[in-house]
């Protein structure tokens, strides 16, 4: 298959970049069926970003269910579920896994 450079309009900053030949190659040997969205400039600062749209996660303070100690964790706890902190949930986890 013959590929040629294409034009494509970033998603993120709207500018104009090429699409080479080469990359393209390379998007079809890795099994790739989509064009990419984001210019390289885009696709790296998304990469170093963590690919995170919405920037840092949100914490929630909760209180462990275990040892009581205040930690904060990235959900809306319920009343009816446990909350732990990460000491406490390892151990949780642990235990469950034996």
């Amino acid at each position: 298959m013959s590929f040629q450079d294409k034009d494509i309009q970033c998603s993120e900053c709207k500018t104009s970049f090429t699409f080479t030949a080469k990359e393209q190659e390379f998007f079809a040997s890795k099994g790739y069926t989509n064009e990419p969205k984001r210019c390289p400039a885009c696709r790296q600062t998304r990469k170093a970003d963590g690919g995170d749209r919405q920037g840092p996660r949100k914490m929630v303070a909760a209180v462990c269910a275990e040892c009581g100690q205040a930690t904060e964790v990235p959900f809306q706890p319920r009343e009816d579920r446990p909350v732990y902190c990460i000491t406490c949930y390892a151990k949780t986890k642990l235990g469950k896994s034996r």
